[in-house]
């Protein structure tokens, strides 16, 4: 199976991983045409030649039409005046300056940017990923400063250069078929940052955030430096499996990507390795960790519950459920679930306290399994219907018409929605199907 290591001995950011994919084999030239889709002006790409400590690989850098260097997960300590460093985004606020209104100067809120590649013309896949690594940022600021993930204001990370790292990463995964994503253990380095709020030690607070959300182990060597930036973080947390050393890879392609300062103890790069595993049972499947609260319940109104699920369903809850149990003493109860991202169980575990009878709240972690999706538009005796297509090892094992694309046309024609949705099944089934000898 396809699968990129990324062995990230000194740290990762945004640009050395587009780097690093520049050095394994994506063209400049796709990576500019897919991130032309989005509608975002004023920058231009520059990729060079550039050795640390005798390691010599691709540097990745945002010129900006104003005339600066952004060097995005590089250069946000000193956003416009110093190269890739790896001190990055803490300046005005290590991606999250909505506090300090600098949002007209080089910010956008959380939601425009989702409404950004929402609106784009990237390919689906591109876009939901690129919104999760997003999220992954707007959850980490919003703990951090106290506020719903939807009223994050990002500041750095809303500039031009950080969106098309972020974007410009996905592309490249895309590019290489959606490899399985493997790391070596997180390290960051040691000492401080300067913020807007002040002096922090490293690791920052949101790469802290970030990491901790997805329970991801890290440990601190002797660089005086950043190593793992909030974005560099967030790719992480949303594309890698496993944390650990090579198993069973089989090395097709080596790529480096370079960094701006020069390390003390380690070349500043990170190594990609792209290659197939050896593991017979590996699969192609996406993992992502999730946090799973149960309460029961013998003496909740049904109407109180009924609000809640749709209450917790706007807020971002992944999912919420009741099950029917038999209780102690032989009582009828239910059995409340909700499924969330791990940073936002917290609030999840209040909200049920709040708003339902609960005296308690049970919380786990849990590992997800998940079918690759795309999004596919099918063509129908009714018209073209969107639909939902889940693989597993290149092979479509799941296919579901979006509800609402079915419904559109059934009312429109006049027919029931069975029927559009049949269609619709029926049109993915032919068009899966091997093409005759």
């Amino acid at each position: 199976m396809k699968t990129l290591y990324l062995d990230i001995f000194s740290g990762l950011s945004g640009d050395m991983f587009i780097g690093a994919m520049l050095d394994l084999g994506l063209g400049l030239d796709h990576l500019e045409r897919e991130l032309a889709k989005l509608p975002v002006e004023g920058y231009n790409l520059h990729a060079s030649r550039a050795k640390r400590l005798q390691i010599e690989g691709t540097k990745f850098d945002v010129h900006l039409e104003d005339h600066h260097t952004h060097n995005h997960e590089h250069g946000h300590e000193h956003e416009h005046n110093h190269e890739h460093g790896h001190e990055h985004e803490h300046e005005h606020g290590h991606e999250e300056g909505h506090e300090h209104g600098h949002e007209a100067e080089h910010g956008r809120a959380y939601a425009d940017i989702r409404r950004l590649i929402a609106g784009s013309g990237l390919s689906e896949w591109v876009k939901t990923k690129a919104t999760a690594v997003f999220h992954r940022l707007a959850v980490a600021e919003g703990k951090i400063h106290g506020q719903p993930a939807g009223q994050v204001h990002f500041h750095e990370v809303g500039a031009v250069d950080s969106i098309v790292d972020i974007v410009g990463a996905c592309v490249a995964l895309e590019f290489f078929g959606q490899p399985r994503v493997l790391a070596s253990a997180v390290v960051d380095g040691t000492g401080w940052i300067d913020c807007a709020h002040g002096r922090f030690p490293i690791p920052a607070p949101a790469t802290l955030e970030i990491l901790a959300a997805r329970g991801v182990p890290i440990s601190q060597c002797e660089e005086p430096h950043e190593l793992i930036t909030p974005t560099g973080a967030a790719l992480l947390a949303e594309f890698v499996e496993v944390f650990g050393p090579m198993e069973g890879l089989a090395p097709e392609r080596i790529g480096f990507g370079v960094g701006g300062r020069e390390h003390k103890t380690r070349p500043n790069v990170v190594r990609a390795i792209l290659g197939r595993s050896a593991a017979a049972t590996a699969h192609d499947w996406e993992t992502d960790t999730v946090a799973v609260l149960e309460t029961n319940l013998d003496d909740a109104n049904p109407e109180w519950l009924g609000h809640f699920m749709e209450q917790a369903m706007a807020a971002g809850a992944l999912d919420v459920c009741q099950t029917p149990v038999l209780m102690k003493k032989n009582r009828p109860g239910v059995l409340l679930t909700v499924l969330c991202a791990t940073a936002e169980a917290d609030k999840f575990s209040e909200w049920i306290l709040r708003h339902t009878s609960a005296f308690g709240v049970r919380r786990t972690v849990a590992e997800r399994r998940k079918l690759r999706r795309d999004f596919r538009s099918v063509r129908t005796p009714y018209g073209d219907v969107s639909v939902k297509i889940g693989t597993l090892d290149g092979r479509v094992v799941q296919s579901a018409p979006e509800y609402e694309s079915c419904k559109l046309l059934a009312e429109k024609k006049n027919v029931p929605l069975k029927t559009v949705y049949e269609a619709a099944l029926a049109a993915v089934t032919l068009a899966s199907s091997p093409p005759p000898e």
